[in-house]
């Protein structure tokens, strides 16, 4: 039961960090990264982050490689 605690902590942890990066870059003004497909039109909108995922997928898979490269086998 410990171990399920510390988890959801860190989990929460995450979150929270998470959470605060948006809303500061949403109150810098970022709207994405270019090459992000958005379209307006008069009724609807659509927004599909392609170039912020493939570029958020990148930073944490170099993230999770050090980490398992400095933690060890």
């Amino acid at each position: 039961m410990t171990q399920m605690g510390k988890i959801l902590v860190a989990m929460g942890v995450v979150l929270v960090g998470v959470g605060l990066t948006l809303w500061a870059l949403g109150r810098s003004g970022f709207r994405g990264l270019p090459g992000d497909i958005r379209i307006e039109g008069e009724h609807t909108r659509f927004y599909f982050p392609i170039v912020t995922c493939l570029a958020l997928s990148a930073a944490l898979t170099a993230l999770l490689w050090l980490w398992r490269w400095f933690r060890g086998p």
